[in-house]
């Protein structure tokens, strides 16, 4: 068995969530294989017609029960389930959030990479990265805080200056 396919502990916690086989009709397909096969997917991230057909059977079964399962909103049920579960153990903190920002991309505004000239940019940059709790030795805070030697530092010149230095060999 994979590391993430259902052992069978965590089926017999959602076995129920998931429709009964009919007693009439085609042979319906094993949902633990289905679920199996979903997770195959995530686990991979490869495309549905991936999905290897000696394991899990044809992809289009497996993306049919998955999508089934979406509109009928089984797999929230299961997410509920689980939910309860870690929270009744104690291993769910209601208190703290995290969210991952790594797949937003930000434009250059976003950095304070204004136009030239644009006092605006530097100043609600500065505004922002002490909004989110960064302190005078973060970066954000050394791009955009005002130099004793000039009225404000606008990226664009700070890069202009370390090229300059490198080129006269400073």
């Amino acid at each position: 068995m994979r590391r993430y396919e259902v052992d069978d502990p965590q089926w017999e916690l959602i076995r129920d969530l998931f429709p009964k086989p009919k007693a009439r009709g085609r042979h319906p397909a094993d949902s633990r294989r289905m679920i199996n096969a979903c997770f195959w997917i995530l686990h991979t991230g490869a495309q549905w017609r991936d999905l290897p057909r000696e394991a899990y059977g044809p992809w289009s079964t497996a993306y049919d029960h998955f999508r089934k399962w979406r509109l009928a909103g089984i797999w929230d049920r299961v997410l509920e389930r689980l939910e309860i579960r870690l929270d009744d153990h104690g291993r769910i903190d209601w208190d703290l959030w995290c969210m991952d920002g790594s797949m937003i991309r930000a434009s250059r505004s976003a950095a304070g990479a204004g136009k030239r000239g644009d006092p605006e940019s530097p100043e609600t940059t500065l505004w922002v990265a002490r909004e989110a709790g960064l302190g005078r030795s973060s970066t954000w805070s050394f791009v955009v805080a005002p130099s004793p030697s000039e009225p404000m530092l606008v990226p664009a010149r700070i890069m202009n200056r370390r090229t300059s230095k490198r080129r006269s060999g400073r």
